[in-house]
């Protein structure tokens, strides 16, 4: 009984490491949209609204 429950554990953890693994291992941001993000904006003319 306690070979299967250990099993289980095992199975339990692989999976576990499994999506942990897949979640943090996405696509990188590309560097060069990254840069087009950090522009900053233009300030507001005086007197416009």
């Amino acid at each position: 009984m306690w070979l299967l429950l250990l099993e289980a554990f095992l199975a339990m953890m692989v999976l576990v490491f499994i999506v942990w693994w897949t979640m943090f291992s996405g696509r990188k941001p590309d560097p060069v949209n990254n840069d087009a993000q950090n522009v900053p904006e233009a300030p507001d003319e005086p007197g416009r609204r």
